[in-house]
């Protein structure tokens, strides 16, 4: 990987409970930290949701190794968030993950 391919800063997010102050709780997202990254739109499909047509972008996006990265957490760049599906060690060498993520409404 040449080091101009990372050329896009985005931010990992995780998601907590966050009391509501009337005995429950909320789901909030935190910001983990904002890396450089590669982002390649993967492939596009059209679902039937709620009785309208809804498009679902998948990409793949590669970032430097992170230890504490979970599938459960999304990404998010320019105003757009990403869920991730699966993170890949490319090369099984801790040097560069792949995360196959699908697009999300804000």
């Amino acid at each position: 990987m040449r080091i101009g391919d990372l050329k896009h800063r985005v931010t990992l997010q995780y998601q907590t409970r966050v009391a509501d102050g009337m005995g429950g709780w909320t789901i909030s997202w935190v910001d983990s930290g904002t890396v450089y990254a590669a982002i390649w739109p993967v492939s596009a499909s059209e679902i039937i949701q709620a009785q309208a047509p809804t498009m679902v972008v998948t990409h793949r996006i590669r970032i430097r190794y992170r230890s504490v990265l979970k599938a459960g957490w999304r990404v998010s760049w320019s105003g757009r968030y990403f869920n991730i599906v699966s993170i890949v060690d490319v090369n099984m060498n801790h040097r560069t993950l792949d995360l196959m993520v699908k697009e999300a409404a804000g």
